[in-house]
């Protein structure tokens, strides 16, 4: 929303929504505003709404199975645990559309994830963290203009950076 100067317009199904143009392609955006396990009603009821190909949506998330400075783009899969996304498969009746995980890193010792997620970053995080949402942010406009294929090879760490 930032990166393309507008402001949620509009509630929507649970959710602020708004919509523009990038590179002459329709953008909705939405932020569901109901509790973070139940996302799945707002996404469902856009995506039905709006007949939105499922190819065409882009469910940003946290993930605590990736490190905090760590983007990954999936064509498809499982919730991995993670209740919204459960939610979003649930309401879509699949796990079939692209998502973006958006690394947090692990809990420390036996704190529950969901307790970690819901905590303020400490300091160090949160002076990289406008980073890693730009980051995000140009992830997620390149999917828009260049499609999938061509923001997984941009943004996913390739095996031998892993190495």
């Amino acid at each position: 929303v930032e990166r393309l100067e507008i402001n949620f317009s509009r509630v929507m199904f649970r959710a602020l929504t708004t919509d523009t143009r990038y590179q002459e392609r329709r953008v909705i955006l939405a932020k569901p505003q109901t509790y973070m396990n139940d996302s799945g009603q707002s996404v469902g009821s856009l995506v039905r709404f709006y007949k939105i190909p499922l190819q065409n949506l882009l469910v940003i998330h946290d993930d605590v199975d990736l490190s905090f400075d760590t983007l990954r783009i999936r064509p498809k899969g499982g919730s991995a645990g993670q209740k919204g996304m459960a939610s979003i498969i649930q309401h879509l009746g699949t796990q079939d559309f692209p998502r973006l995980r958006f690394g947090v890193g692990r809990p420390p010792g036996r704190m529950l994830a969901a307790a970690y997620v819901l905590q303020d970053f400490d300091r160090e995080e949160a002076e990289i963290l406008p980073q890693l949402v730009d980051r995000a942010a140009e992830a997620a406009l390149l999917f828009v203009s260049a499609g999938l294929e061509t923001t997984m090879n941009k943004y996913n760490p390739s095996t031998e950076d892993a190495a």
